[in-house]
């Protein structure tokens, strides 16, 4: 039969074969998340409370990107950008970006295409699916094939990363990023201001063109509508925003005639300007 002493013996070593380990994980998880300043650490208690308000675009997870998407959409929307209320137009950019998203490298994604209402030509994209076309454009591209290049050309950006990749970058060179990460509402302030007015790299841009294409391919449009919508903004004198921001046009130019050669297409799909014509541009 146990006797007292021996109960408390008992209990003493079990509570150190517990106690010990949890200290140790916390002293280090204290070391971990210390900041690169000498004598200036982050309170572990309050992080641990606080978690879902710190991020590691790092190792970002998809549903941490889809909730940053909803919030940068919802700081765009009130006041950086005006959204267009026709059902029609709205429903009609919907239903192709849905049929390119679920050929695109990340299918998963809830996407979301809204139409902006802005006569500039432009189009962009910012996290977990959220995609953004202006009205200039629409009224700019001659058939549906080139207004679907420009949408798979943005999905390509979703796929690829860029801007989370591009956040992060920035949040470092600012020093807003410490070592346990990068604070909810700055991480959305950061990716509105890339998103918007983000000078675009020539590698995410040649990134984005081979998904692009390999998205419309799949989709089934023309794979020349890529190719004819750019030639046809550097030609024109209007200064188009969706090529001043994005350097090196006639290289990309030059990559995607490559690619379409290297991996043809007969896909015919959305080539038809009478029908575009009819569809969209009374509605713009």
């Amino acid at each position: 039969m146990m006797t007292w002493k021996d109960f408390v013996a008992n209990y003493r070593r079990w509570r150190r074969s517990w106690l010990y380990p949890v200290i140790s994980v916390v002293v280090a998880l204290s070391v971990c998340v210390t900041t690169a300043t000498p004598g200036r650490a982050i309170d572990l208690l309050p992080l641990l409370f606080q978690g879902a308000q710190i991020l590691q675009l790092s190792n970002i997870s998809d549903r941490q990107e889809v909730e940053l998407g909803k919030q940068m959409n919802e700081q765009l929307q009130s006041g950086e950008v005006r959204l267009y209320r026709n059902a029609e137009v709205n429903r009609y950019i919907q239903e192709i970006g849905k049929r390119l998203a679920a050929n695109s490298d990340r299918p998963n994604l809830p996407y979301t295409f809204q139409v902006v209402e802005d006569n500039s030509v432009n189009a962009f994209a910012t996290l977990g699916g959220f995609v953004y076309v202006h009205t200039g454009l629409l009224k700019t591209a001659d058939n549906e094939a080139e207004l679907a290049s420009v949408i798979a050309h943005e999905i390509g950006h979703i796929g690829g990363k860029h801007l989370v990749k591009q956040m992060r970058q920035r949040a470092l060179a600012s020093g807003v990023a410490t070592a346990a990460g990068l604070d909810r509402n700055q991480a959305v302030a950061i990716g509105v201001d890339l998103a918007l007015n983000r000078p675009r790299s020539r590698q995410d841009e040649f990134d984005a063109d081979r998904r692009g294409l390999r998205t419309l391919t799949r989709t089934g449009y023309a794979q020349s509508a890529m190719v004819s919508f750019m030639q046809k903004l550097l030609k024109s004198g209007s200064g188009p925003t969706f090529l001043s921001t994005h350097p090196a046009t006639s290289d990309r130019i030059t990559n995607l005639k490559r690619a379409i050669n290297t991996q043809p297409s007969s896909a015919r799909a959305g080539l038809d300007e009478s029908a575009y014509r009819a569809d969209i541009r009374p509605l713009l």
